[in-house]
C-alpha cells in the first residue's frame, strides 16, 4: 500500500493532502511515518502558522491497510505491526494537541479509524457534505485508537461517544454537526477555501497564546492524553492478537458482516 503526502504552500499555510494508490487511502507503517514526517517538518517550520489537511476522492484517511493487517496476521508479527503503527501516530497526535501550529482538517469523504483519531486530533474540522466519521474498529473486532476514546468525548459528550462506538454507527455530515464532532458542513467544492481562510485567521495569533490555549483546554481532564495513549495502544495491541480480529479482518475482505458469537473473551 503507497500514500502520497503531497504539500503545498499558501503564504504561512501549508496544504497536506493524503493520496493513496487505492481508493481506500490507507496507511501502512511507511505511509504514515511519512505522514508523521511531513507534519512534524511542517511544525518545525516557523515560517508555517497553519496547516490544512485534507485527504481525495471519496476518502480523508482510512486509517490502516486492511491488507498489512492480514500479512502481518499470517506472520504472526501482527503485535509488532500495532506497536509500530501506533507507536508513530500517538507522538504525533500529542503533538498536534499542543503545538502552536494551527491545523484544521478538511474532511473530504470518510475519515475512519485512525484517520478519524487523525481529524478529531486537529484544532478544527471543517466538512463537506460528502463526509462522513466511522470508528471502524468494532467491526474488525479491535478496541478504538487514535486518540478516539479521549478526543471523541470531549466533543460530543461521553455517553453520544459510547454510542457511537458500541453502535458502530456512521455519521454522515449533518449528523456529525450536530452532534458537536465537527465544526462546519460546507459544499464541496467550497471546502478548501473555507478551511484554508479558518487556518489563516486562527495561525495569525501569537504562538504563545495558541500553544498556552490548547494545553490549557486539553489539560482540564484528570487524564492526560498521553496516558490514554498508552492505555489505548496496550489495548489494541492485545485485541489485534485476538481470534477476533482475525474474523474481523477476514470478513472484511469477503465483503460479509464479521461474525464473533463463536469467540469468547480468554
Amino acid at each position: 500500500m503507497t500514500m502520497a503526502v503531497d504539500v503545498a504552500k499558501e503564504g504561512s499555510t501549508a496544504i497536506v493532502t493524503l493520496s493513496g494508490s487505492t481508493s481506500r487511502n490507507a496507511f501502512d507503517s511507511s505511509s504514515i511515518a511519512l505522514i508523521s514526517s511531513t507534519l512534524n517538518g511542517l511544525m518545525d517550520d516557523p515560517q508555517v502558522r497553519s496547516i490544512v489537511l485534507t485527504g481525495t476522492g471519496r476518502i480523508f484517511c482510512a486509517g490502516a491497510d486492511i491488507d498489512s493487517f492480514q500479512e502481518a496476521i499470517e506472520d504472526n508479527s501482527i503485535g509488532e505491526l500495532v506497536m509500530e503503527l501506533t507507536g508513530i501516530l500517538h507522538p504525533l497526535l500529542v503533538r498536534m494537541r499542543g503545538d502552536p501550529t494551527i491545523i484544521i482538517a478538511a474532511i473530504n469523504g470518510a475519515a475512519a479509524g485512525g484517520g478519524l483519531g487523525l481529524a478529531l486530533a486537529c484544532d478544527a474540522r471543517i466538512a463537506s457534505n460528502e463526509a462522513c466519521l466511522v470508528s471502524a474498529f468494532f467491526r474488525l473486532g479491535l478496541s478504538p485508537d487514535g486518540g478516539s476514546t479521549w478526543l471523541l468525548p470531549r466533543l460530543v459528550g461521553l455517553q453520544r461517544a459510547r454510542t457511537f462506538l458500541f453502535n458502530n454507527e456512521t455519521w454522515d455530515a449533518t449528523t456529525a454537526l450536530e452532534a458537536g464532532a465537527i465544526d462546519e458542513v460546507v459544499d464541496s467544492n467550497e471546502l478548501l477555501s473555507r478551511a484554508k481562510q479558518l487556518a489563516i485567521d486562527w495561525g495569525k495569533w501569537a504562538n504563545h497564546s495558541k500553544k498556552s490555549t490548547k494545553q490549557l483546554l486539553d489539560s482540564q481532564s484528570s487524564t492526560f492524553f498521553e496516558t490514554q495513549l498508552e492505555f489505548e495502544q496496550l489495548l489494541i495491541t492485545q485485541s489485534s492478537m485476538s481470534p477476533e480480529f482475525v474474523e474481523g479482518v477476514k470478513a472484511f475482505q469477503e465483503k460479509r458482516n464479521p461474525d464473533f458469537s463463536n469467540y469468547s473473551e480468554e
